[in-house]
């Protein structure tokens, strides 16, 4: 019979706590449904273009029902209901995707980088001319 020390015994406890949140946290982790905090919107972000990353409005709250703010005349009757508001995003490191967000409120398109926190939050950031950021963090609808 083996005696394990238990010096070891709890260095490989803390090891497998500490990775259960940080080995948790990957890009894939960003599938699914997730709510805005600031409108109350909820978005579905699902794997598009082979191995791109892809976004649509699923429910929104405050009444918009058409893509109205589009710099595109054309565009501004699209349902609000399934815009996509991101197209195409590239994973940029373990748990970050980049590409281009669409922001329905303004109808302008901004520089993205979403990043996977946990598997219950994630940063959402859009830049312009990469100097002027914001970054709203959202969770996941269970």
């Amino acid at each position: 019979m083996h005696r394990r020390s238990p010096v070891a015994i709890t260095a490989l406890l803390a090891l497998t706590l500490a990775c259960r949140s940080a080995c948790a946290q990957s890009a894939e982790d960003a599938f699914g449904l997730w709510l805005n905090p600031e409108n109350g919107s909820n978005i579905e972000f699902y794997k598009c273009g082979g191995e791109g990353l892809c976004a649509k409005l699923t429910k929104v709250t405050d009444g918009q029902l058409t893509d109205d703010k589009n710099p595109d005349p054309g565009k501004r009757g699209q349902p609000i209901i399934g815009l996509l508001i991101m197209e195409k995003a590239k994973k940029t490191s373990a748990n970050k995707w980049s590409g281009m967000l669409y922001n329905r409120e303004n109808g302008k398109s901004y520089s993205g980088t979403l990043t996977v926190k946990t598997k219950d939050a994630l940063d959402l950031s859009g830049c312009v001319a990469a100097v002027l950021c914001r970054t709203v963090t959202w969770t996941r609808i269970k």
